[in-house]
């Protein structure tokens, strides 16, 4: 075919080759990918300088990914693309737990015994954190993981710390027990901003944005014949709930960190000085349910 070059044209003609493709899948995405970028260039017509700055952006993005670091997640992040993926498979269940963003800091850690303390080397204010594991008609998960990862009181994960020479801390996974019960000791974690020494920093100061997330504990739990749950705990009155650089604070996600002075703890730890106390009890769908 010939004549192309004019907009439209060309935008027809590029469709029509990816549609071809055996996979359906491949065609649907491919062509809507070519029909929706297409029509961002003719919106904000680039000038070549521009065009080549993004390729320029896109390129950065790439070369920050590592073992310990995903940009590009990071980039889905910051623009809201993730809680859209989010939005758009999850939430069929009105009494399930709220999903929420993955982020950039998991790694695949070890199992620990209920009751441990796996803060690690991070220090800060004792948090002690229980729940329970439910399927969404309130019947107890015994042996579900439940996976869990978050800052140190500085705002800094284990992955970031070089100090930590590969040791996890402020990260772990349990087994609920046969009630579908779990409980461990960590410290509480402080807001803190996403990296932003990079590509995704500048976008951000670019578009006058703050990098700042709230105080959070990520949760991702599993169990047979269930949907897997990503989620966060927030903790109640922390600065940025309103403003999260990554959109991911969901109102039924926000709990308190209860504040407690000395005493005994709920697993009969005598305690000095100021500790915090999280329950919350997560509730999952069946695979069967979901839509």
């Amino acid at each position: 075919m010939h004549g192309n070059n004019d907009s439209e044209g060309l935008t027809q003609a590029v469709i029509e080759k990816v549609s071809g493709a055996a996979d359906p899948r491949v065609a649907q995405t491919g062509a809507a990918l070519i029909r929706h970028l297409h029509a961002f260039i003719r919106d904000v017509r680039p000038t070549q300088e521009e065009w080549e700055a993004g390729i320029a952006f896109l390129t950065d993005t790439g070369h920050m990914c590592d073992d310990k670091r995903q940009e590009f997640i990071l980039l889905s992040d910051a623009l809201g693309v993730s809680m859209l993926v989010d939005a758009i498979n999850h939430g069929d269940d009105p009494v399930a737990t709220e999903s929420t963003v993955f982020g950039p800091f998991y790694h695949p850690t070890e199992e620990w015994p209920q009751g441990a303390d796996i803060s690690g080397t991070m220090t800060g204010t004792p948090l002690f954190v229980s729940g329970r594991v439910l399927d969404n008609r309130g019947n107890p998960l015994a042996g579900a993981v439940v996976d869990v990862w978050h800052a140190d009181d500085q705002g800094f994960y284990d992955v970031q710390m070089e100090r930590l020479e590969g040791k996890d801390a402020g990260r772990a996974w349990f087994r609920t027990d046969g009630e579908g019960r779990f409980h461990f000791w960590t410290i509480r974690p402080s807001p803190y901003p996403i990296p932003n020494d990079g590509p995704v920093g500048k976008m951000l100061a670019a578009q006058g944005r703050h990098p700042f997330r709230p105080a959070h504990v990520h949760f991702m739990i599993q169990s047979d014949g269930y949907r897997k749950l990503v989620t966060h705990l927030f903790e109640e009155g922390s600065p940025y709930l309103d403003s999260d650089v990554v959109f991911g604070v969901k109102p039924s996600l926000i709990c308190e960190f209860t504040e407690h002075q000395g005493g005994v703890a709920p697993d009969n730890r005598r305690m000095d000085g100021e500790w915090r106390s999280l329950n919350h009890d997560f509730i999952l769908t069946p695979l069967a349910d979901a839509a």
